[in-house]
């Protein structure tokens, strides 16, 4: 029972991580319909932000985090306006094509600049364990469950309670009807972008308090990670990407526990492949129709 309890706080505090991520996937999917595999690589960007604010202008955690937010939201909306607005009428083949390409530049681009060496994340909070009935708990994995939860409940709140979350809302409807009630579609979708972005970025600090280290690939397997969790949840929907997260997080640390570690990564696909075979549409997904 206590090894059982002891997973189970592993997984959520690794799960709230993806389920960050796997938000600006679910977000940009509901808006404009584009699978964005460059999303992987803002959160890559987001944790080299980190530790270089951490590591040489000694940034504390907080202001770390925040400013990796504050600039991974200005360069989703970058990568937005540069590569995928010129293509939003085109096939949607386009569209995809483009965001693999912008994730291969991004992950080369920091590859040459850097190096693709592994590099140690500064300890700027030192560890404290707790031991509660034999099971333990670092100040760390509390720390990371709990910015990560209430970025979420953040995120939740501006996508209900705001103007520009209706606007969201609206579009993610139908683009044309609430650009004929005065919605500015191009406005909105980059604020989406924004969201989503910084979002991915304060996943990349919190990645690096998990692991403890930092390398220009560190996208790759995260963000396909979190991009399995949206589907599992239900892509286009925000508490389904939450909780798909969530339940990957649990996964892996589960087929870690059970002396499978080299074999954790293929246990997520092949959820993916069951979810996509039993439950297509996702746990919180709705089956809809599109006419082609």
């Amino acid at each position: 029972m206590q090894t059982l309890i002891q997973q189970l706080i592993n997984g959520l505090s690794l799960g709230s991580i993806y389920a960050l991520l796997a938000l600006g996937y679910t977000m940009v999917y509901g808006i404009i319909k584009l699978i964005n595999f460059a999303h992987g690589d803002i959160y890559m960007l987001g944790a080299f932000w980190g530790y270089y604010v951490i590591n040489y202008w000694h940034f504390n955690f907080i202001f770390a985090l925040l400013s990796a937010m504050l600039v991974r939201a200005v360069s989703g909306v970058i990568i937005e306006y540069l590569a995928y607005r010129p293509l939003r009428h085109s096939p949607r083949i386009a569209a995809l094509i483009t965001a693999i390409g912008v994730s291969y530049f991004l992950e080369n681009g920091m590859s040459y600049l850097y190096g693709s060496s592994t590099r140690s994340f500064p300890q700027i909070i030192k560890q404290v364990n707790y031991h509660i009935g034999g099971v333990q708990i670092s100040n760390i994995q509390i720390l990371i469950l709990v910015t990560a939860c209430l970025l979420m409940i953040l995120l939740q709140l501006i996508i209900k309670r705001t103007k520009m979350g209706r606007a969201m809302r609206a579009v993610s409807v139908d683009s044309d009807a609430a650009e004929l009630v005065g919605i500015n579609i191009n406005r909105t979708i980059s604020f989406t972008f924004a969201l989503g972005s910084s979002m991915a970025g304060a996943a990349g600090v919190l990645i690096e308090l998990y692991y403890n280290s930092i390398d220009p690939l560190m996208g790759m397997t995260p963000g396909i990670k979190a991009f399995v969790a949206a589907v599992v949840g239900g892509i286009g929907s925000v508490p389904g990407a939450s909780l798909g997260g969530f339940l990957i997080g649990l996964l892996e640390t589960g087929v870690q526990a059970i002396g499978l570690s080299a074999y954790k990564d293929a246990a997520v696909y092949l959820v993916l492949i069951i979810i996509l075979l039993i439950l297509p549409s996702g746990i919180f997904g709705k089956n809809t129709k599109e006419k082609v």
